[in-house]
C-alpha cells in the first residue's frame, strides 16, 4: 500500500506542478539598406530636350545599386541647378538615374549635341512623292535611291534610271521637326491618326564618306526615300554597290539589239 500510496503522490505532483513558461520569440531585425540620394529623371525626357527643373529630381538609391556614373546628393549638391539647360544626347525614362555622358552642354546646338561621333548631319532635298507620302518622320530608318535620266547614245530616248545608293540611314529631321511626338513644323494627322510630316528638307545622319555619295548622287538626279520597317533596322547603314543592268543595248546599222546578261 505504501507502494502504490507513493505512485500516486508522485503522479499528483507531476500534473499539478506549475506549467513552466515558454521560451522567448527571438525577432531578427532586417538589415538596413544604405542609400544615397541620387539625380534621376522625374518624368520621361526625350532626345534633344532640355533638362529642366520639372524633369528631375532627387531620389534614394541603394548603395549595392550605385554607379559611378551616377549623380550624388552628397558629392554634387547643386546638380539639380547647374544641370538645367543641358541637352539630352539619349532619352531617360522616368525614374532613369541622370548621367552626365547622355548630356551635352547648354550652349550646345541642338544638332551637334545629339550627333554621335564622326557622324555628320546633312539636309537633302524631299517632298511628300519621296518620302513614303510624309510617313517617314525622324529617328525613323530609310534607304536612299537616287533616280536619273539616262540617254545612251544621242539617238536613244532618255531612260529613267534609279538606284539605292544607302541603305539603313536615320532620319534626324523632316524640316525644323526632330521628334515624331513633337507639334512642330507642319505635322498633320493621317485617316487613321498615324503622325504625317510634310517638309521640303530630310536631315540625315551619315558618316562623311557617305555624305560625300549623297551630294554627288543629288547633283545628277533626285533623290528618294524608302521608309524601312522597324525590324530591319539593326543592321549597319552601308552604300551599296551600283547594280548593273541585266540587258545590254548594241546598236549596228542604226538598229538597236538587247541581249541579255548573266
Amino acid at each position: 500500500m505504501a507502494l502504490i500510496a507513493g505512485g500516486v503522490a508522485a503522479y499528483l505532483a507531476l500534473n499539478l506542478s506549475p506549467a513552466s513558461s515558454p521560451a522567448p520569440t527571438v525577432v531578427e531585425l532586417a538589415p538596413q539598406i544604405q542609400s544615397q540620394d541620387v539625380l534621376v529623371a522625374a518624368a520621361d525626357i526625350g532626345q534633344g530636350q532640355r533638362v529642366t527643373a520639372a524633369n528631375i529630381r532627387w531620389q534614394r538609391w541603394p548603395d549595392e545599386a550605385m554607379n559611378a556614373a551616377y549623380i550624388q546628393k552628397q558629392a554634387r549638391p547643386d546638380a539639380l541647378e547647374t544641370l538645367q539647360g543641358s541637352v539630352v544626347r539619349s532619352q531617360f525614362i522616368a525614374g532613369e538615374p541622370i548621367r552626365e555622358s547622355k548630356l551635352a552642354n547648354k550652349d550646345s546646338g541642338f544638332m551637334s549635341a545629339i550627333l554621335p561621333s564622326g557622324k555628320r548631319a546633312i539636309a537633302v532635298r524631299v517632298s511628300a512623292q519621296t518620302t513614303a507620302g510624309g510617313l517617314i518622320l525622324p529617328n525613323d530608318r530609310v534607304d536612299v535611291i537616287q533616280t536619273t535620266s539616262q540617254q545612251l547614245t544621242p539617238e536613244a530616248p532618255a531612260e529613267t534610271v534609279s538606284r539605292t545608293i544607302l541603305t539603313n540611314v536615320k532620319v534626324l529631321a523632316i524640316d525644323q521637326t526632330v521628334d515624331d511626338q513633337s507639334g512642330g513644323g507642319e505635322g498633320e494627322e493621317g485617316s487613321e491618326g498615324e503622325s504625317v510630316v510634310v517638309g521640303k528638307t530630310a536631315t540625315l545622319e551619315l558618316d562623311p564618306v557617305q555624305v560625300e555619295t549623297v551630294t554627288a548622287a543629288e547633283s545628277s538626279g533626285t533623290l528618294s526615300l524608302a521608309l524601312r520597317s522597324f525590324i530591319d533596322t539593326d543592321e549597319v547603314a552601308t552604300a551599296r554597290e551600283e547594280r548593273r543592268s541585266g540587258t545590254v543595248r548594241i546598236f549596228r546599222s542604226g538598229r538597236r539589239q538587247t541581249v541579255n546578261t548573266q
